[in-house]
């Protein structure tokens, strides 16, 4: 394990109200000391309890750099169970990168991404699960995923997975004890006990497993696109749900030539919305990419939002669009109900599948809005999320885990059934306990830990 010091700016770098210059490792203490002077012109970090913060400054050749305070935090109760010392200055960049060269000048080394996590959890302060969490926080769009992190980061996945794995090894256990010792413990009855067990645990892991689509669109957003012909309030639509004139509205069709991305929190839930190009046969060879790239959006879209414009009758590019969104998870929004309509929703609702939300508005005097956000919140979450502590997989690399337990779970069902000897599902069983193992750092390797950290800010 390394032990050399590191040190990073761990606060955004950018003018604001403070800066944090972070330092952890052996030398942190001597390191920070070697520039660092209080009110009374010396330097006495070494001396201070653990836990505590300093006022004073941080000088180079005998010359101020910033006015500061310092705070130490001993190992091994610090985040990374190593000396850290975090130097507090004014929160400008040129400030800190002067304070950051100064450090590593006298003996740091600049931090990888997420070094300060990774050391966390390489020191056994904190499981795989947790550390993901911390970045998880961070990257949080909305209320609801910020809380699902937080419930990560205080250990509930942690502990619903040691549970689970208790009493998978148990189970292992007692099949291998049977084996070595068949004279003084009986296997007699033990496949009906046995797929018992089996069961609940596979019901708690489908738990886990059921939750990774929820988790998706908490953490990720949901990729929504607009589609409808030109002119019929795509446009006007964006700008009524992001809150501002994000894309160019005229009577004109054709406005929107390519493609305008925006995302949004609506119910607590993040829209990744994409404004595409009118469709309809047209000559002009760039509205006609974009009309291209409208369609292969809306082939990967998690949700179409399909405007149809109530002041005109059925035509052929609405059948077109209504044959390209088939079997796509879509809202059929009748738009330009403040004008005099000839379309609605009784003309059209025999041309969708009952399960698909019909609904008129008017995006230019918001009408229909929050029925719109509504509709879509329940479409995804099944209305909102409860208020207690439940726990929803947004970590694609754990969702794959637990699949991987769960399917070697249902293997120890099979070799049940077909009456298999005893060892096969102690096979089968501790696959299940490594997959799960995995999800929370034990026997992983290197290569795997490097890429997760990687993904870290630098100084995290």
């Amino acid at each position: 394990m390394e032990t050399n010091t590191i040190a990073a700016i761990s606060t955004a770098l950018s003018e604001g109200g403070i800066g944090i210059i972070r330092v952890s490792g052996d030398e942190a203490l001597n390191i920070v000391n070697s520039i660092f002077v209080n009110k009374d012109n010396k330097k006495t970090l070494l001396s201070f309890k653990t836990h505590t913060i300093h006022y004073g400054f941080i000088v180079s050749e005998d010359e101020i750099v910033d006015e500061v305070m310092v705070s130490i935090m001993k190992a091994p109760n610090s985040f990374t169970k190593e000396d850290v010392v975090e130097i507090n200055c004014h929160g400008g960049i040129l400030v800190c990168k002067k304070i950051l060269e100064l450090v590593l000048q006298n003996g740091a080394r600049l931090a990888e991404p997420g070094e300060f996590t990774k050391r966390a959890f390489l020191n056994g302060r904190i499981d795989l699960s947790k550390a993901e969490a911390v970045m998880d926080v961070i990257s949080s769009k909305n209320n609801q995923a910020l809380k699902n992190s937080l419930l990560h980061l205080e250990g509930r996945l942690f502990d619903k997975i040691k549970e689970i794995r208790e009493k998978t090894l148990y189970e292992i256990a007692f099949i291998e004890s049977a084996l070595d010792d068949p004279e003084h413990i009986s296997l007699d009855g033990y496949k009906e006990r046995l797929s018992s067990s089996i069961n609940y645990l596979i019901e708690e892991v489908n738990k886990l497993y059921d939750s990774t689509q929820k988790g998706k669109f908490l953490k990720e957003g949901i990729n929504t696109v607009i589609l409808g012909k030109p002119n019929v309030g795509k446009s006007s639509l964006l700008n009524v749900l992001s809150g501002y004139e994000k894309a160019i509205v005229t009577d004109i069709a054709g406005t929107t030539r390519d493609i305008i991305e925006e995302s949004v929190t609506i119910n607590d839930i993040s829209l990744n919305l994409i404004d595409t190009a009118g469709i309809r046969e047209t000559d002009d060879y760039v509205e006609n990419i974009g009309v291209s790239r409208a369609k292969k959006y809306a082939d990967s879209a998690d949700l179409i939002l399909f405007i149809m414009d109530a002041t005109k009758p059925l035509s052929k590019e609405d059948e077109e669009i209504i044959d390209l969104i088939k079997n796509k998870k879509t809202i059929v929004l009748i738009n330009k109900i403040d004008a005099k309509c000839v379309l609605s929703k009784e003309n059209v609702s025999n041309l969708f599948s009952d399960d698909c939300a019909i609904l008129e508005i008017s995006a230019k005097e918001s009408i229909g809005i929050k029925k719109l956000e509504d509709i879509i919140e329940d479409m995804f979450l099944e209305g909102k999320l409860p208020s207690n502590d439940e726990l929803y997989i947004t970590n694609m690399r754990q969702a794959q885990e637990i699949k991987n337990a769960l399917d070697s779970f249902n293997m120890v069902l099979d070799s049940i059934l077909k009456d298999l000897p005893e060892d096969f599902y102690s096979i089968d069983l501790m696959n299940a306990y490594a997959s799960l193992g995995k999800i929370i750092g034990e026997d992983v390797d290197d290569d795997l830990v490097n890429e997760i950290f990687s993904k870290f800010c630098m100084g995290k």
